[in-house]
C-alpha cells in the first residue's frame, strides 16, 4: 500500500492553460476523479489535440534496371527482362503541433519519406493536407505545415534537464489504431551507438511505444513536449525499451528547416573515436573520457584551427564531451560559420582551440600511387600481409604507409579490428613511410602496438 500511495502521490501535477498554448504552469491542481483518486485524464485532454495522426501515400522504386536495356541495340532483343517498377506505398505515423499560429508540425523523416501526399488527422476528426517544409534524415526530423485554423500546440520543455526516473507520457498512433496514451519513466538519457540515426542522443523510456508511434510526443507531467518518439528496440515493440529524440535537438533542426528548407550542417573535419583506457595510456593522455581525433581532413576547419591526430577533445562550447557521440551531436547541430570553442588534451597539455565550422564540400580528397612489393610482418602483426597503397583507394599523394593485403580471421590483428584494404600510416605515434618501414617499426615496437588506420574516408586507432 505504501508503494501504491507513493506512486499516486507522484502523479499529482502542475498544470494550467493559456490561450492556444498548452501546459503553461500557473496553478497547482491535484487532479482526482470522482472517487478522489489521482488521474492524468485532465492533462491528457489538454495534450491530445496537439498530437496528430499522419497518413502518407507515395511510391518507391523496386528492382534493378538491367544495364543491357540502356543500350538500344540490346533492348530490341531483350524486351521481357525485368525492369525497375514504381510500387505504391502507404504508411501511418504521428506528429506534434508545436506552433499553432503558423501550423507547424514536427514528425519523423522516416514517417514521410517517399510520400507524395501527406494527410494529418486531428483529434476532432478534421483532416488537413500537409505541406512538407523539409526534413533531415540524419536526425530523423521532418517539419510539416497545415492550415492554422483552431489548432492547439504543445510548449517546448528543456530536454537537457531531464533525469532518469522522471515520469513521462507517450502519445501517438500505434499500429494505426488511433491516438493512444502510455505512461512510463525516463529509463536513460544520452543513448547513442544504436545505429538508428547519424546523430544519436536518445531519451530511453519504458512508456510503451509501438510501430506508428513514430513522430509522436514524449511529454512531461507538466504537459511540455520533451522528445519526439522515433524508435523501438526489436521489431515487435512494446518490450519496455523505446527511444525519443530530445526536443532540444528536434527544435534546433526544426528552426533550420523553417529558415532554410534544410539543415545547414557543416563539418569540423575529423574522424573521431571513443577514448579507452588502453588508448589513453598508449598516447600519454591523462583522461578517461573524451573524443580521440583519429584523422584530420585536409582543408577542414580542424586543420586550419591546428587540431592534430591524437588530440583528445573533452569539451565544445561549454558542453562536456564524454565520447565520440557527444562531439558528433554537438558539432552536428552547429551551422556553417559558427565557432566551436574546443578544449583539447595533447599529451599532458590542455589547449583551448577555436574552429570555424566549414561546409562539407570543402573537404578535399585526391589520389595516390602504387608499387608492387608485399610482405608479411611479425610477430606482433602475425597473420597480416602488407603491401603498397593501391592508388584505386583514392588517398591523397601525401598519404604514406602500408596497406593490408591479406589478414587471417583468427589473428590477433583481425580480432583487434584490422581488415583487408586498411592502410596503416602510424605505429606507436611514429609515421610509416612504406612496407619496409612498417616491418622495421613493428619488429622493434615491443609487446603493444598502437596503429593509426585509414579505411576509406574514416580513420581510427587500433590497439594490439
Amino acid at each position: 500500500m505504501r508503494v501504491r500511495s507513493a506512486f499516486l502521490t507522484a502523479l499529482v501535477i502542475v498544470f494550467g492553460v493559456s490561450g492556444a498554448s498548452i501546459a503553461q504552469a500557473e496553478t497547482v491542481v491535484p487532479f482526482t476523479n470522482a472517487d478522489g483518486e489521482p488521474t492524468l485524464a485532465p492533462i491528457i485532454k489538454e495534450i491530445a489535440p496537439a498530437v496528430v495522426n499522419i497518413a502518407t501515400t507515395g511510391t518507391v522504386t523496386q528492382g534493378e534496371q538491367n544495364p543491357l536495356l540502356d543500350d538500344p541495340f540490346f533492348e530490341q532483343f531483350l524486351p521481357n527482362l525485368p525492369q525497375q517498377q514504381e510500387v505504391p506505398i502507404n504508411s501511418v505515423g504521428s506528429g506534434v503541433i508545436v506552433d499553432a499560429e503558423n501550423g507547424y508540425i514536427i514528425t519523423n523523416h522516416h514517417v514521410i519519406d517517399h510520400a507524395d501526399e501527406i494527410m494529418v488527422t486531428l483529434t476532432d476528426r478534421r483532416q488537413l493536407k500537409a505541406e512538407l517544409i523539409g526534413s533531415d534524415p540524419e536526425t530523423d526530423i521532418a517539419v510539416l505545415k497545415v492550415d492554422p485554423l483552431e489548432l492547439r500546440h504543445l510548449d517546448f520543455g528543456d530536454s537537457d534537464t531531464l533525469e532518469v526516473g522522471d515520469f513521462v507520457v507517450a502519445v501517438g498512433n500505434p499500429f494505426g489504431l488511433g491516438q493512444t496514451v502510455t505512461l512510463g519513466i525516463v529509463s536513460a538519457v544520452g543513448r547513442s551507438g544504436l545505429g538508428i540515426e547519424g546523430y544519436e542522443d536518445f531519451i530511453q523510456t519504458d512508456a510503451s511505444i509501438n510501430p506508428g508511434n513514430s513522430g509522436g510526443a514524449l511529454v512531461t507531467l507538466s504537459g511540455k513536449v520533451i522528445g519526439i518518439n522515433t524508435a523501438i528496440l526489436g521489431r515487435t515493440g512494446n518490450i519496455g525499451i523505446g527511444f525519443a529524440i530530445p526536443i532540444n535537438m528536434a527544435r534546433n533542426v526544426m528552426d533550420q528547416i523553417i529558415e532554410h528548407g534544410s539543415v545547414q550542417r557543416g563539418l569540423l573535419g575529423v574522424n573521431i573515436q571513443d577514448l579507452t583506457g588502453d588508448l589513453a595510456e598508449a598516447m600519454g593522455v591523462e583522461a578517461n573520457t573524451g573524443a580521440l581525433v583519429a584523422r584530420v581532413f585536409p582543408g577542414s576547419a580542424a586543420e586550419e584551427a591546428g587540431i592534430e591526430e591524437g588530440d583528445v577533445i573533452t569539451q565544445v562550447n561549454d558542453i562536456k564531451v564524454a565520447d565520440a557521440a557527444d562531439l558528433r551531436n554537438a558539432v552536428g547541430l552547429m551551422r556553417v560559420g559558427e565557432t566551436a570553442d574546443l578544449t583539447i588534451l595533447r599529451g599532458s597539455d590542455e589547449l583551448n582551440i577555436a574552429a570555424v565550422i566549414k561546409p562539407r564540400e570543402e573537404i578535399q580528397t585526391a589520389s595516390a600511387t602504387k608499387t608492387e612489393d608485399q610482405a608479411a610482418v611479425g610477430p606482433s602483426l602475425a597473420g597480416a600481409t602488407f603491401g603498397p597503397i593501391d592508388p584505386m583507394l583514392g588517398y591523397a599523394d601525401d598519404v604514406a604507409g602500408a596497406q593490408v593485403m591479406k589478414i587471417e580471421p583468427n589473428s590477433e590483428a583481425y580480432r583487434a579490428g584490422l581488415r583487408e584494404g586498411d592502410v596503416v600510416d602510424e605505429i606507436n605515434r611514429e609515421p610509416i613511410k612504406n612496407t619496409d618501414d612498417l616491418m622495421h617499426k613493428a619488429e622493434n615496437a615491443g609487446d603493444k602496438l598502437l596503429l593509426h588506420v585509414r579505411r576509406g574516408d574514416a580513420a581510427f586507432y587500433v590497439m594490439i
